[in-house]
């Protein structure tokens, strides 16, 4: 089994990270990917964790979550890879966003409206390719999404900042 933590959208062939791992290693072996709100040096602070893994087979999604959780590190599991890799890739681009609008001194305001607006977009998104709403909703989506927009440790906010 492969176990991915990468997130993101080739953009040569809008491709998630799904279709590259399967392109790069075929379909001979399971795939599974993890995401959510998970800062590495919070994690090995043993500060609570909380991440989602998704796969098409939930036995394995279910085996790596006993595998990696422990008292401080939770994992749920879903077969929503799709919502799960919109998520992981999306809030990186709308993380951008926020960090520009503090750059620029626009305030929370303008802020708590973007990053309210991206995670709408990122529900459209994904409705269109088959997400569910719940995952979109959840840690690996508007999860995510917070954590990336808001906290210190984010290099997506800091970049765009």
């Amino acid at each position: 089994p492969v176990l991915s933590g990468s997130k993101g959208i080739e953009t040569s062939s809008l491709g998630f990270m799904a279709d590259i791992l399967r392109e790069a290693l075929g379909n001979d072996r399971p795939y599974a990917f993890l995401s959510g709100p998970s800062f590495a040096r919070e994690i090995c602070e043993g500060v609570a964790t909380a991440v989602v893994i998704a796969s098409e087979d939930l036995l394995l999604a279910r085996d790596l979550a006993s595998l990696l959780s422990d008292d401080s590190f939770r994992c749920f599991t879903t077969k929503d890879v799709m919502g799960v890799e919109i998520g992981g890739a999306v809030k990186n681009v709308i993380a951008l966003a926020a960090g520009m609008c503090e750059g620029l001194g626009l305030g929370t305001n303008a802020m708590s409206g973007l990053v309210t607006r991206g995670c709408g977009e990122m529900r459209r998104l994904g409705l269109t390719l088959g997400a569910r709403p719940s995952t979109i909703a959840g840690l690996s989506g508007v999860g995510d999404t917070f954590g990336t927009c808001f906290g210190p440790l984010s290099r997506n906010r800091q970049f765009g900042y």
